[in-house]
């Protein structure tokens, strides 16, 4: 543990030889006089899929928090545990305050790389625009904000900096993804859309997520235990099981 979480307030300790990501003030001169030309959720920047080695796919979960997304699916997890299946989990800020006790267990857990889901759940935008009716950050300095505190929610979880982010709604624009690569991270977003924001049927979660290919990234989510996501997942992780596939985190396979 690196320094306490107090939400919206706290500020880590830098881990000695880490390098530090760039100070508001330097994001600023760099980026504050730019207009963005690309806005979506497949910009130049994104990882949307990694280079496999074999039948290799990344199941990625999302924990959105705030009104409405701060539940925890654990039959989703305990499914995971049970079969060994690595997986890659986006925690949002707030999803982390309202459940410290869960985020404690993920983070012991080796199976799960803990990454940053942002800290409101904002689209990432320094313009203000807006994806599925959630308005984005309007600024350089609301991106830095976004990206950084919540950045800082898990390295006070987990003790390490994160080193993948991905955006509230998982938009952004071109201008933005430059400045989570200058905090030191790297935006994620999916090649395979797992259970569209845990709306879908556990039909259709099965469906998606089955039809996976190698270097496939898989975003499904795991706050909201009313869906029926774990339903699909349950049958669809043995289907690629069945065909040799192997789950990753992004630590093993992205750079």
């Amino acid at each position: 543990m690196v320094g306490a979480f107090v939400f919206g307030v706290e500020l880590l300790k830098t881990e000695a030889g880490r390098n530090a990501p760039l100070p508001l003030e330097e994001i600023n001169k760099r980026y504050g006089n730019l207009t963005p030309k690309f806005w979506g959720q497949d910009v130049p920047g994104v990882v949307t899929r990694f280079d496999p080695s074999g039948l290799q796919v990344a199941l990625t979960l999302d924990a959105c928090g705030g009104k409405g997304g701060f539940g925890y699916d654990k039959e989703v997890v305990d499914f995971l545990v049970e079969n060994n299946i690595k997986a890659t989990l986006f925690l949002n800020a707030r999803w982390i305050r309202d459940n410290p006790d869960e985020a404690k267990t993920l983070a012991e857990n080796p199976l799960f790389l803990i990454a940053n889901h942002g800290f409101r759940h904002k689209s990432c935008s320094v313009n203000g625009k807006t994806a599925y009716g959630i308005k984005g950050t309007s600024s350089v300095e609301e991106v830095w904000e976004e990206v950084e505190k919540g950045a800082r929610a898990v390295e006070a979880l987990t003790g390490k900096r994160p080193r993948f982010y991905r955006s509230g709604t998982n938009y952004y624009d071109e201008i933005a993804v430059k400045i989570v690569y200058d905090l030191g991270m790297k935006p994620v977003g999916y090649s395979i859309l797992g259970d569209g924001g845990a709306t879908f049927s556990s039909k259709k979660v099965t469906e998606a997520v089955s039809k996976a290919r190698p270097g496939d990234v898989i975003i499904c989510h795991m706050n909201h235990p009313e869906g029926e996501t774990a339903e699909g997942l349950k049958l669809a992780i043995p289907i690629l099981l069945e065909k040799g596939y192997t789950f990753v985190r992004l630590d093993e396979v992205i750079n």
